[in-house]
């Protein structure tokens, strides 16, 4: 009897196992009510395209509101929250979801099992921003040379910035500011549209999907120390200033801490 035991308990081990890698790569359906989630997919469109105008509109009231202009303290402050926000998001929500799509049971273990995709894809999109980011900068500081200082500082102040330095005329403004802030909201609405056909467990799109989320955390990791953090913390009038040092530092990481604790729940 005990080879019989030995096999009834092996075959309720792997059955299991079986069903659940039968079902893995399958239309993953169980669990999901998409009726339930398009609401949250509408309130996301709404909330991702009114956040995004105002991020880009700020700079641009500094004109008129003393408060909001880039150099602050009030807006220092700002910045190191939203790089902490960035940050996490990038090494907490996105690349750990990269890492699982790219190394599912449902692609092939040759070559997905054999090399950490994932944090490559990240790495590569990390350097490629910084020499994107230096070829760029280095071009527009050579044709303004007279003034780089104002240059560099467009460079890093973000699109809202980089359009008050501009000067740009009120259409071009507007145009700016709807495309930054309709990418992502359109994203979500193609995602709605096939939502119905498109299978999320398909070797294909879990390739697609795991390194475009590779890259975006390594754009991502980038912006928020590079382009955020570095430049304003090694800013003269922050270092100057010991309790603004203090302060953009818990921004920072109530910024991260908070965005890290969503993923609790999301």
């Amino acid at each position: 009897m005990r080879p019989l035991h030995i096999f009834l308990v092996l075959g309720l081990t792997l059955v299991p196992v079986a069903v659940h890698a039968g079902c893995d790569c399958a239309a993953d359906e169980a669990g999901r009510d998409k009726s339930r989630a398009r609401p949250l997919k509408i309130a996301a469109f709404f909330s991702i395209l009114v956040c995004g105008s105002i991020g880009c509109l700020l700079p641009m009231l500094g004109r008129r509101v003393p408060l909001l202009r880039p150099e602050t303290d009030v807006f220092f402050v700002v910045k190191a929250f939203a790089a902490g926000v960035i940050l996490a998001t990038g090494f907490i929500h996105i690349l750990p979801d990269a890492f699982d799509k790219l190394t599912s049971s449902c692609l092939p273990d040759s070559p997905w099992q054999d090399f950490p995709f994932a944090g490559f894809g990240a790495m590569v999109a990390a350097i490629a921003t910084l020499v994107v980011d230096t070829l760029a900068t280095g071009y527009f500081n050579r044709m303004h040379y007279k003034q780089q200082a104002g240059a560099r500082a467009a460079g890093r102040n973000g699109l809202g910035g980089c359009i008050v330095q501009a000067k740009f005329k009120l259409r071009s403004i507007v145009t700016m500011v709807l495309s930054f802030s309709l990418t992502t909201p359109v994203g979500i609405l193609i995602g709605i549209g096939i939502s119905s056909v498109y299978n999320e467990n398909s070797p294909k799109a879990l390739i697609v999907e795991g390194v475009l989320n590779s890259v975006a955390a390594g754009i991502l990791v980038y912006m928020a120390l590079v382009d955020l953090l570095a430049e304003d913390f090694m800013n003269p009038k922050v270092q100057g200033k010991a309790k603004l040092q203090l302060a953009i530092n818990v921004s920072l990481l109530l910024g991260a801490g908070l965005m890290s604790l969503l993923a609790k729940w999301a």
